[in-house]
């Protein structure tokens, strides 16, 4: 059984920075690529980034290149998402996930956190 924790999130003032993390209980942690995903109220559950198993293939979504850097660290079993220049639209529920793959998909995920609250205020 796989199971993700996440942590970090909280309120943050705009144009300040947050670091998420998410801790999973697997057994072969490194078999695992792992995303970031969010949901603002009201809205779908949108693609963050994703990181391969490595570490070595990264990518974002537009609307937080530049800004958002995801990173792992496979020997403690851990992903995390830095959160720098945050805006109030960054505001969501943020949601860490691991699967066979880094797709930007999340049907293509197979086990999910319980989602860490951020807010950004103005």
């Amino acid at each position: 059984q796989v199971q993700l924790v996440e942590s970090g999130g909280g309120l943050v003032q705009a144009g300040g920075s947050l670091r998420l993390s998410c801790a999973v209980s697997v057994r072969t942690f490194s078999n695992y690529a792992m995303g970031w995903f969010r949901q603002a109220p009201g809205k779908e559950r949108e693609f963050v980034g994703a990181i391969n198993w490595s570490g070595g293939r990264r990518h974002y979504a537009d609307s937080v290149k530049g800004r958002f850097t995801i990173s792992r660290d496979n020997a403690k079993n851990t992903v995390y998402l830095q959160m720098n220049s945050l805006k109030p639209e960054d505001t969501a529920v943020y949601f860490c996930a691991a699967g066979p793959s880094d797709s930007i998909y999340n049907d293509r995920y197979d086990y999910w956190g319980q989602g860490t609250q951020v807010t950004v205020s103005s």
